[in-house]
């Protein structure tokens, strides 16, 4: 029972960081900019992790979270607003 309400803990924050990401995007480009691929890699980045916490039940939940949280910041890192600002800086 403790396997399954850890995976569901995780399933509940990807969803809940896949909709974050999702929404301050959408806040912060228009629907013609809206980074559709990304979305969609975030999405199937994590249907990955918690298909592979649910076949290794050994793996850590936290550990599980912190690689989802990397990979979320490396998917928003190639998102219009951020290269935006980035050549801003450099400029």
């Amino acid at each position: 029972m403790k396997k399954i309400l850890e995976t569901l803990v995780l399933s509940v924050f990807v969803v809940l960081v896949t909709a974050t990401f999702g929404l301050a995007e959408y806040a912060a480009t228009t629907v013609r900019d809206f980074p559709y691929f990304q979305f969609g890699c975030l999405i199937v980045g994590g249907v990955t992790i918690i298909s592979l916490r649910h076949k290794y039940q050994k793996m850590y939940t936290r550990e599980l979270v912190a690689v989802f949280c990397l990979y979320t910041m490396l998917i928003a890192l190639f998102t219009v607003p951020v290269i935006t600002a980035i050549k801003t800086v450099v400029n």
